[in-house]
């Protein structure tokens, strides 16, 4: 077992995958430090985060502070004598909270930094038809996703890889690298890198809001698969439809394939009875999975069983 006394910050599934390796790997993590219960759902009951959920499950002491520097937190964090920080997909620390562990504080970085900076780096490397991503750890200072780099790990992209499948895959890699890290710090064999000594791009990975998740068409084929892929399953890129009714219908859209070719109709939509396939510059989107606006997600397959391409259209 680690000696090290380590608290980990978080809230989401990625950050529960993260928290089964360490503990998998019999690191001691003395307290979980997440966001506070939210009200959600029609009936607007309390939301707990899955941090939350997985550590009480576990037996390990929970806060949820409102205000990362009220008093009565920073104390009870400081009585827990963590040595270490540990923070996986939370919010910016204020310097008092950073600064208190003896080994510092470090957080887990779904890119290869310094590129993709920001919320979304899983979604954008997808986006931007990367071949390669990968994980990195880092020590936490006063800018967001700066700090002096830890340890790395690369990871390729698969043709047609979803942002989910590739977060899926990052739990396991990012786990692995969170774990090296710990050991490595307790060894006393980190050699932190700055960010600055890095070559490479410095792209940014801003939220994404949803302006920026609507498909336009007039961009060429693969730009639009590779937006579906980086956004699928959530939170989704999405389109309009339109019927013979004259009813317009948003429709989320997660996996595609294509089709090289030079259609002379962008925008024309047709189906093969197993896909949906529409025309845009240099190819063929083919759709193989969707959802319309009220009902539920659906392969094409299914959907065209009782429904016709004929009878719809992009929107404007």
């Amino acid at each position: 077992m680690s000696l090290l006394r380590v608290v980990f910050m978080g809230t989401p599934d990625f950050s529960v995958g993260i928290m089964e390796k360490m503990l998998a790997e019999n690191i001691q993590i003395v307290g979980a430090v997440t966001v506070a219960d939210k009200p959600a759902g029609r009936g607007q009951q309390l939301h707990e985060s899955a941090v939350k959920k997985f550590a009480v499950a576990n037996n390990i002491p929970v806060m949820q502070p409102v205000k990362l520097k009220d008093p009565e937190f920073l104390a009870e964090l400081e009585a827990l004598k963590a040595d270490v920080f540990v923070v996986v997909a939370f919010r910016m620390l204020p310097a008092e909270v950073w600064k208190m562990p003896s080994k510092g504080t470090f957080n887990l970085h779904a890119s290869l930094l310094p590129d993709y900076r920001g919320a979304a780096p899983i979604n954008w490397a997808i986006i931007n038809g990367d071949k390669e991503t990968g994980v990195s750890t880092f020590f936490i200072d006063e800018a967001i996703d700066t700090g002096n780099v830890i340890g790395q790990v690369r990871m390729p992209i698969a043709p047609n890889e979803t942002a989910g499948e590739l977060h899926d895959r990052m739990i396991v890699t990012g786990g692995e690298l969170v774990v090296k890290t710990i050991q490595n710090i307790e060894n006393g064999t980190v050699q932190p890198v700055p960010q600055s000594e890095f070559s490479g791009e410095q792209r940014p990975a801003p939220k994404l809001f949803k302006e920026t998740t609507q498909i336009d068409w007039s961009k060429p084929v693969n730009e639009i698969h590779q937006l579906i892929c980086g956004l699928s399953p959530y939170p989704a890129a999405w389109t309009k439809w339109t019927n013979n009714k004259g009813e317009i219908k948003q429709v989320k859209i997660f996996r595609t394939s294509v089709e090289a070719g030079n259609p002379s109709k962008p925008g024309r939509m047709e189906s093969d009875k197993q896909s949906i396939r529409i025309d845009c510059k240099g190819g063929r989107l083919i759709v193989h999975e969707f959802q319309v606006e009220g009902k539920k997600r659906l392969t094409a397959k299914d959907w065209l069983v009782g429904n016709a391409v004929a009878d719809w259209k992009l929107a404007d």
